[in-house]
């Protein structure tokens, strides 16, 4: 809260700081939303966080800061797709085109289920403590070695290796019981 107080007085490095601490985790999670629309990422984080400086004064504390931010950005990416998807002539009808377009049939069912599972995963990671949902996203997520987490952290590689197989562990427990 003393980082949030410090942006509300408009203290420079304390924007900075609230900058540098969200921006890559914001970008991830709007990338990967937007993808394929990778040129949209750019505004859409810049509007998450002009959002964010709007209503920080709201901002209770009831959540980290991080996850305020997210609600933030899901919403600004909704946002993008209600707006695009309310705008008229988005999907064009072939219309006179003799010859059947060649199509690739998605599998609506492995989509849902891949869906579904990835939601599952979400729910099962916000479950965990927070350092084993942030070892497990580092780790295959972001495809971060042990090494690199190893450094990141400063802890030894043989440290990581053991958070990680208890975060498996835990993971592991929880997905079966739910």
């Amino acid at each position: 809260m003393q980082l949030v107080s410090a942006v509300l007085n408009k203290d420079r490095k304390a924007t900075a700081e609230f900058v540098a601490l969200h921006a890559d985790g914001i970008y991830a999670y709007v990338r990967h939303r937007l993808i394929p629309r990778s040129d949209l990422v750019d505004d859409i984080v810049q509007d998450v966080f002009l959002s964010a400086w709007e209503g920080l004064a709201r901002f209770q504390g009831n959540s980290s800061l991080r996850s305020w931010l997210l609600g933030i950005a899901r919403h600004k990416v909704e946002d993008y797709y209600r707006t695009r998807l309310r705008e008229p002539g988005v999907i064009e009808d072939e219309g006179t085109d003799p010859s059947p377009p060649t199509v690739v049939v998605p599998e609506f069912a492995e989509n849902i289920d891949r869906q579904n599972q990835e939601k599952r995963v979400r729910e099962v990671l916000e479950s965990l403590p927070e350092i084993c949902s942030l070892l497990l996203l580092w780790r295959y997520w972001e495809k971060r070695s042990t090494r690199e987490i190893a450094v990141a952290t400063g802890k030894s590689e043989k440290a990581v290796e053991r958070l990680l197989a208890r975060a498996r562990e835990q993971f592991r427990r929880r997905w079966s019981n739910e």
